[in-house]
C-alpha cells in the first residue's frame, strides 16, 4: 500500500472519530415550557422553577435544555405551540398556571409525553387526573388552591369594612371555572347578605372600563380572581384600584409589595419550584401516574398599611393580629 493511500484511511478515520464519540454520549433532556401569559410578568416564577429543577441537578444550559412558548395572553396560539413541542419530542411539558387553557390544550396534544401542571382549582372536577393521590395517565402537578380562595378574599373584606355592603369579583370570563366561581359568588351573596357583583374583562381596555363601572356603581371593595391575564397587568390592576380608591385583595404574593392592599393566598414562586421539582422527578424516570397531586397547605395573609391609611382605612387589629405580614 503506497503512503499517500495509508494516510487517506488514516484520515477519514480520524475524522469519523468525533463524530461518532458525540453519538454515543446521552442527549440532553428537553422540557417544553407551555404558558398562556407573557414572559416578563412571570420572570421570577420561572426562575422558581428552574430552582427546582436545579435540586434536583438539572440546571439549564449544562445538562437540561429548556424550550418557551408564551403565547402573551393570545390563548388561541397555545394548540400550535403544544403541537410543536410535541412535534420536537421533549421529554417534558411543563405547563403552570392552570387559568392559561395551557393544561387542556397540553393534554390534547399528547398522551405519552409526561406533563406537569399548576393549577388554583381542582385538577380532578376539571378532569385533569383521575385522583390525586393516584393521577393516572401521564399528567400529575400541582394544586396551589388560589382558584378557590374567592369566599375567603371576600370574607377579608367584610371583615376590614364590616359597613360596606356592595362588593364585586373581577374575573376573566374566558377562564374555564367561571361558571362554577359566579354560582359560589353567588351563594355567598344570599348567605351573607351583601351585595356581591361579577365583573368582567379580557383586555386591557375592558380592565379600565370595569373599574369605571365600579366607580360608578358605588362599589365599596374588590376582590381580583386568579388568571394568568390579570396576573400580566397586576401594575395596571393595582393603579386603578389606587386611582378610584378601592379596596381591593388580590392573588398575588406581589401585589402588597407594589402598592396593592391585601394579598391573600399561596406562595406563586413556591408553586413554580414544585412544579420545577416534578419535572426534575420524572426526568429522573419517575412516572406522572405515580406522583400524587401536590396540595398548597400554607396560606399567607399580606396587608400594606400605607396603602391603607391612603384609603382612609384603619384595619381591625384581629386582622393585623392575623396578618403574616403587615408592609408599614
Amino acid at each position: 500500500m503506497r503512503r499517500r493511500d495509508f494516510m487517506k484511511i488514516i484520515g477519514g478515520a480520524a475524522a469519523g472519530w468525533p463524530l461518532a464519540a458525540q453519538a454515543q454520549q446521552p442527549a440532553v433532556p428537553i422540557v417544553g415550557l407551555l404558558h398562556g401569559g407573557a414572559p416578563e410578568a412571570f420572570a421570577s416564577r420561572t426562575a422558581a422553577l428552574r430552582q427546582g429543577l436545579s435540586e434536583l441537578g438539572f440546571v439549564e444550559g449544562r445538562n437540561v435544555a429548556i424550550e418557551y412558548r408564551w403565547a402573551n395572553n393570545d390563548h388561541h396560539r397555545l394548540p400550535e405551540m403544544a403541537a410543536d413541542l410535541v412535534n420536537r419530542r421533549v421529554n417534558v411539558i411543563a405547563a403552570p398556571g392552570g387559568g392559561s387553557g395551557a393544561i387542556t390544550v397540553a393534554k390534547a396534544a399528547t398522551t405519552t409525553i409526561p406533563i406537569v401542571f399548576s393549577t388554583g382549582f381542582d385538577p380532578v372536577q376539571l378532569g385533569y387526573v383521575a385522583s390525586l393521590n393516584r393521577p393516572g395517565g401521564n399528567v400529575t402537578g400541582v394544586n396551589d388552591m388560589n382558584g378557590l380562595l374567592t369566599l375567603k378574599r371576600l370574607g377579608i373584606l367584610f371583615e376590614l369594612l364590616p359597613q360596606a355592603t356592595r362588593f364585586a369579583v373581577l374575573i376573566n370570563p374566558g377562564a374555564p371555572e367561571f361558571e362554577s366561581v359566579r354560582m359560589e359568588v353567588k351563594a355567598a351573596s344570599i348567605a351573607g347578605g351583601r351585595q356581591i357583583d361579577i365583573v368582567h374583562a379580557t383586555t386591557n381596555r375592558e380592565i379600565e372600563t370595569a373599574f369605571a363601572s365600579m366607580a360608578q356603581e358605588r362599589i365599596e371593595a374588590l376582590a381580583v380572581h386568579t388568571n394568568p391575564f390579570f396576573n400580566s397587568r397586576r401594575i395596571q390592576l393595582i393603579t386603578l384600584a389606587a386611582h378610584h380608591h378601592l379596596p381591593t385583595i388580590y392573588p398575588w404574593r406581589e401585589a402588597p409589595e407594589v402598592g396593592g392592599l391585601i394579598f391573600y393566598g399561596t406562595s406563586g414562586a413556591e408553586e413554580y419550584r414544585q412544579v420545577g421539582i416534578y419535572v426534575g422527578r420524572v426526568l429522573m424516570g419517575e412516572k406522572p401516574a405515580d406522583l400524587p397531586v401536590i396540595r398548597a397547605t400554607r396560606f399567607e395573609l399580606v396587608i400594606n398599611l400605607q396603602t391603607a391609611r391612603t384609603l382612609g382605612i384603619d384595619v381591625p387589629p384581629t386582622l393585623l393580629a392575623s396578618a403574616d405580614e403587615v408592609i408599614e
